[in-house]
C-alpha cells in the first residue's frame, strides 16, 4: 500500500521523517501542501480521525505570527479554516498509509508500518 507524506519540503522534521523512510527504502509519494494546498475533504477525514488539536500546529511561527483575536476561542472550524488558508499550520509531517494516519515523526511509530 502506497505511502502519502504530506508536508512542507524545509521543515526539519519533515526531512528527518523523509531520511528515516529513504534509509529504510520505504516508497512513498510526497504531497507539498505550501505549493499544493490541502483539499477540504482530507482536512476533515484528518480532523475526524485524530482531532483539530492534534493537527494544528500551534508551535510553529505561522501559527504564533497571527493576530491574537485569531488565536482566541479557537473551534474545530475555526481550526480548519485557519489550515486551509495557511496549510503550514498543519503539523509535520502527516504519513497516510491506508486508513493508517500518523501525524508527526517518530521512528518506532515509521517501523511499525513496514
Amino acid at each position: 500500500m502506497k505511502i502519502q507524506l504530506y508536508g512542507i519540503p524545509n521543515c526539519d522534521t519533515m526531512k528527518k521523517a523523509r531520511a528515516w523512510l529513504e534509509s529504510q527504502r520505504v516508497d512513498y509519494e510526497f504531497h507539498d501542501y505550501k505549493k499544493l494546498g490541502i483539499e477540504r475533504a482530507r482536512l476533515e477525514t484528518w480532523i475526524r480521525a485524530v482531532g483539530w488539536e492534534v493537527l494544528l500546529n500551534r508551535a510553529g511561527t505561522t501559527f504564533r505570527k497571527l493576530p491574537d483575536a485569531a488565536k482566541a476561542n479557537l473551534t474545530e472550524a475555526k481550526a480548519a479554516k485557519l489550515m486551509l488558508e495557511q496549510p503550514s499550520m498543519i503539523k509535520r509531517p502527516v504519513l497516510e498509509r491506508g486508513k493508517t494516519l500518523l501525524v508527526g515523526f517518530s521512528p518506532e511509530k515509521y517501523a511499525a508500518l513496514k
